[in-house]
């Protein structure tokens, strides 16, 4: 598993191989377990269609690293647009944005501008954005900028990896800001020295930052947790301890990809629990696909299937 793990991780940086990829038949069929499709519609569509079960939503549009403003710009505009369109729908539905898809790598300010307009619309809408974190490169920079927007809006969120070996401190610097935090285990290729390499190590950091998370943010005023995992062992632990702790049901977010784990995610919310479902949509989906296959390669069957179907 660790050996596809890395094959996986590999692909996802390999821009040829992601071309050839996209071409199949094949892939796109597979693609679509994961994914409702590449417009926004129909993302809207698959919020729409788990709203019935008490299920919540995220929206993201694929891609990351651009070289152009005028492409962050226009990739701002999409999202303020997508924030218009979700109000008049009656969707619990917020967004997510990359930083580096707002050009992080051109020019930080204009980035934080972007996403301090973004953070601002979304606030006159009582919505809500999420700053993804991605590679361990880009953690200062994703911290300080979310720390800049968060000190004019409440409404603004940022994803912490665990199994970055750096997480915990970071968590704690953030704690006097009082922080809205998604937790993830991380999918990006790092080497030994900056994530714990071994998964059980992983799992222990991560139920460590979800007790912290628990204890010291989770049902505070102004803020947000949500746990992104689809390790169910995880997340029972998390509401036995949420329990313990006297954190009620409200206070914190079980937060799920579309496509994996329907069952599971129909059966916490039927439970009481808030789950909330992350719905990606646009054409850069093949780094993103490989990444999500590295999480859990036991998806490759799913692909073979769609080969074998499709």
């Amino acid at each position: 598993m660790a050996l596809m793990r890395q094959v996986f991780l590999w692909a996802s940086r390999q821009a040829w191989l992601g071309d050839q990829f996209r071409r199949r038949r094949f892939a796109q069929v597979a693609v679509r377990r994961f994914m409702p499709g590449e417009e926004v519609g129909s993302a809207l569509e698959a919020a729409l269609a788990v709203r019935p079960k008490g299920i919540s939503t995220v929206l993201t549009q694929l891609g990351e690293n651009i070289t152009q403003l005028s492409e962050a710009k226009e990739v701002a505009d999409h999202y303020r647009g997508v924030l218009d369109r979700i109000g008049p729908l009656g969707l619990d539905c917020q967004i997510s944005i990359k930083l580096t898809q707002l050009g992080l790598d051109v020019s930080r300010d204009e980035a934080r501008q972007f996403v301090a307009a973004l953070v601002k619309r979304a606030a006159e809408l009582k919505n809500f954005v999420w700053i993804d974190m991605e590679d361990s490169s880009y953690v200062d920079a994703t911290l300080d900028l979310y720390r800049r927007v968060r000190a004019e809006h409440q409404n603004v969120g940022v994803c912490l990896q665990a199994y970055l070996r750096r997480t915990a401190a970071d968590l704690e610097s953030l704690m006097a800001i009082g922080p809205s935090i998604r937790l993830v285990k991380g999918a990006y290729r790092e080497p030994a020295s900056v994530v714990f390499p071994k998964k059980s190590d992983v799992d222990a950091e991560y139920l460590k930052l979800a007790r912290m998370l628990l204890k010291r943010v989770a049902g505070r005023p102004g803020t947000r947790v949500g746990f992104g995992t689809h390790d169910l062992r995880l997340v029972e632990q998390i509401v036995r301890d949420a329990q313990a702790a006297g954190v009620g049901k409200d206070a914190f977010e079980l937060q799920m990809l579309f496509g994996i784990g329907r069952e599971d995610q129909e059966r916490l919310a039927a439970r009481g629990y808030r789950v909330r479902v992350l719905i990606s949509y646009g054409s850069y989906w093949f780094p993103w696909y490989m990444r999500r296959l590295a999480e859990r390669p036991a998806n490759v069957w799913f692909v073979v299937k769609s080969m074998l179907t499709g």
